[in-house]
Parts: C-alpha cells; structure tokens; sequence
C-alpha cells in the first residue's frame, strides 16, 4: 500500500532541481555578459562546441550502425556470427574509452594502414590509388573511430535487449503472414523494440557528449581542448574550468530533457492507439 500510494506523490512531485539548475545557469549567463574576463572566456571555449558536437554525433550515428549490425548478429542462427558477435561485445566493453581512444590513435590505425597499403598494392602500382599514410588519418577521425568502436559493443546489448522483449508471439504470427525476415523486423520488431530501446539508448548518446572530452588528449580542439589551451596560457584555471563544466552541463541537461520529451511523446501516441 505504502508503494501505490507514494506513485502519486511522485507524479505531482514539482522539478525543483530544475529550477534550481535554471537560476544558476541564468546566473551564471549574466555574469558572462557584464564580466569582460568571463565572456573571454566563454567566446574561446565556445569555439570548441562545434568540434564537441561534431564529434559526438557522428561518433553515436556510427556506433548505432554497428551496435545494430552487433545485435542482429548476436541474435543470428549461426553459431560463427554468434560467438564473433559476444568477442566484440565481451572485448570492447572491457576496455576503458580512454585506452581505447590511445590505442585507435597510435596503434590501430597504422596497424589499418599498413593493412590497406598491403591489400591496394597492385592498385598502388598501377597508378589507380595512392599510397594512404598514417598522417593522412587526422586525430580528430581517429577519436571519432575509438568512440565508435567503444560505444557500439555497449548499444549492441541495447539493441539486443529491446529486440528480445518483442513478444515472440507476434513474430510467429509474421512469419504465418508470409512477411520476410526484413519485413519482420522492420514492420514487427523495431516499432515495439524502440520503445524500449530508446530510454537507454538517449543515455548513452548523452554520456557521449560527456566522453567526447576525452578527445582532448589527442590535440583536438573540442570545449575541453580550447579550455586547457588558455587555462594553461592565463592560469585562469576556477573560471576557465567553470565556463568549461557551465557548457557541458547545457548541452547534456538540455538533451537529456528533449530525449525524455520524446519518450513521453511517444509513450502518449502507444497509449492512443
């Protein structure tokens, strides 16, 4: 009783943090705008956003692509694809993104370059291609394949795990329906998996953002870069790093509160059916 009863309290239950993240995020905007040390600040550390979001949507929209072929591979009939599928996932989760980040960067990609050149060699010869090197491959490119790589095997479990929650009742019926196994999936399976899929999926795209900071041990000049860059040149460390997390913290409040606006959206549209 003590639970059902507190279910109402809890949907009345006002956003007081978010007024209080409101107030402090205006206040923290005036003082940008009447402080000529802060509004310094924020006009270099803002140059970096387009290269965080840049790097950030890219990076999720390559991970969902392989996360997606992961899953469907993990799910497969065949025991080879199966077991590739589970080593990826197994392997890449057990990696911290930063460690991934440096080994993409300084030793997985000449180990791909070295590959290729091998591979493209006749073609090489004949004047077709030219030779790729590692420097052709800018850091920026190398970050967004390691969070790509790291982020794809943790969706791959997302993806799987909304696929599996589609009652297995209705594909069977798809199946007697004559659908093919496209069909089925794209009719049946993922517009009930998405529901499921997109809660955890929105989070991982919001703790993308925040990783993109990592980056910055690569050179790329992302929020966090240019933040460091004039820190270490003003040793204005409190403001700089303050404007830093101010930034951050607009980019990921803002997008986590869009992505719960369009799960209840689309929870409203399931209910109307």
């Amino acid at each position: 009783m003590a639970v059902s009863g507190s279910r109402p309290a809890a949907k009345r239950d006002f956003p007081w943090w978010l007024v209080a993240a409101g107030v402090i995020a205006v206040g923290v905007a005036i003082l940008i705008a009447t402080s000529e040390l802060y509004a310094q600040v924020f006009s270099i550390v803002s140059k970096g956003i387009g290269i965080t979001v840049f790097v950030t949507v890219v990076g999720f929209a390559l991970a969902t692509a392989v996360g997606l072929g992961m899953a469907l591979m993990s799910l497969s009939g065949s025991l080879v694809l199966r077991q590739i599928a589970r080593f990826y996932v197994e392997i890449i989760r057990g990696v911290p993104v930063l460690v991934l980040l440096f080994w993409i960067a300084f030793a997985g990609v000449p180990i791909i370059v070295t590959g290729w050149n091998a591979v493209t060699a006749p073609l090489q010869e004949a004047g077709v291609l030219g030779e790729l090197r590692v420097r052709d491959i800018s850091l920026l490119w190398r970050a967004i394949i390691a969070l790509t790589i790291g982020y794809s095997a943790f969706i791959a479990e997302v993806f799987r795990a909304g696929i599996q929650s589609v009652d297995e009742g209705q594909i069977e019926a798809a199946k007697a329906l004559g659908l093919s196994r496209f069909q089925r999936f794209r009719l049946i399976v993922l517009p009930q998996a998405i529901r499921t899929i997109l809660p955890p999926l929105g989070n991982d795209f919001v703790a993308m953002v925040k990783d993109s900071s990592l980056v910055s041990v690569l050179g790329v000049a992302d929020i966090t870069q240019m933040g460091k860059i004039y820190a270490s040149g003003s040793f204005r460390f409190f403001e700089t790093y303050s404007i830093v997390a101010y930034i951050y913290l607009i980019l990921t409040i803002g997008l986590s509160l869009a992505l719960r606006g369009l799960e209840q959206r689309l929870r409203k549209n399931q209910a109307k059916r």
